[in-house]
């Protein structure tokens, strides 16, 4: 259950993970960041930002164009 949402629908490569990587800097560890996104990039982009991060991708959705991304912040 995500706790904060992020819209990035619209945005293209790289501000919907600028965006998120922003919006998860003030979250406490645990909470969870449901992103949406447009870009098809996303599909690669917010896997690799987690692995490098070390947050967890808690689960991804595709609904439409629409994609959307769980991302449990790092303690």
């Amino acid at each position: 259950m995500a706790t904060h949402h992020l819209d990035a629908k619209g945005l293209t490569c790289p501000l919907p993970v600028l965006r998120a990587r922003k919006a998860l800097k003030p979250l406490a560890p645990g909470d969870v960041l449901e992103v949406e996104a447009t870009d098809p990039a996303a599909l690669r982009d917010f896997p690799a930002f987690c692995e490098a991060t070390g947050h967890r991708l808690a689960g991804s959705s595709q609904d439409g164009g629409v994609f959307t991304f769980r991302i449990a912040k790092a303690g």
